[in-house]
């Protein structure tokens, strides 16, 4: 494993004195993981705050919830309807495209 040192106010590998970062690598910043809060809210069956993600779980397990992505479809999430695809700018799924295309021109004429 390569040892870094200060040299000149630069990080280099300690053997080679070659820079740890490329210009390519230092144009790009600083990269480091997003970090969210969590957002305090009152729980709508108990009206109890729910200041914790931990505590958020248990409350959902308590009181036999799941999160609102975690719920089965019959489609699974997929996109079957044209016009609803249309209106919010989506595109109908790959499998429900000709079914799609047939209601449009049922729709045109």
């Amino acid at each position: 494993m390569a040892t870094f040192v200060l040299r000149n106010g630069e990080m280099v590998n300690k053997a080679t004195g070659e820079p740890m970062l490329t210009d390519e690598e230092r144009a790009r910043g600083p990269q480091a993981p997003q970090v969210m809060g969590f957002q305090p809210y009152n729980c709508p069956i108990t009206g109890k705050e729910i200041r914790t993600l931990g505590q958020h779980n248990a409350n959902m397990a308590r009181h036999g919830c799941v999160e609102y992505n975690e719920i089965a479809t019959p489609i699974g999430g997929k996109i079957k309807n044209h016009a609803w695809a249309r209106k919010r700018g989506l595109q109908v799924s790959e499998e429900y495209r000709d079914t799609a295309t047939a209601a449009k021109g049922a729709l045109d004429a």
